[in-house]
């Protein structure tokens, strides 16, 4: 089983490495499985498609070169925090926080859940 990127979805990350290092950017799609994201306008590449036409739908796509991000490898990005106006990388931890969980039936009962904190700062993310 694969490990869980502590990146997420819509995060906004700093490319660490590669062509873009330095560029600051937001997270369009993660791959844990294969320790992959996909960071919009990083890493992108063109591609020739044939026009298509689907007779179930009546639709038909349109052909050509068509740009999109390729995924590249998480341990190149650095989350984001916003810290006195000025984006800063951080490394990311995990800690348990105690909460009231409520049932379905509507009774309560005292559990935790994990958080994102920003290792620098000690903030949840």
């Amino acid at each position: 089983m694969a490990k869980a990127l502590r990146i997420k979805k819509n995060d906004h990350v700093l490319v660490l490495t590669g062509e873009q290092a330095g560029t600051v950017a937001r997270v369009i799609g993660v791959y844990p499985k294969v320790r992959k994201v996909k960071v919009e306008g990083v890493n992108i590449v063109k591609r020739h498609v044939k026009e298509k036409y689907d007779p179930r739908t009546g639709q038909r796509t349109k052909g050509g070169a068509v740009s999109s991000e390729l995924p590249i490898d998480a341990s190149n990005v650095q989350l984001v925090m916003r810290e006195g106006g000025a984006d800063v990388g951080t490394r990311l931890s995990s800690t348990r926080h105690e909460v009231t969980k409520r049932r379905r039936d509507g009774s309560e009962y005292p559990g935790t859940r994990g958080v994102r904190t920003s290792v620098k700062t000690g903030k949840e993310v």
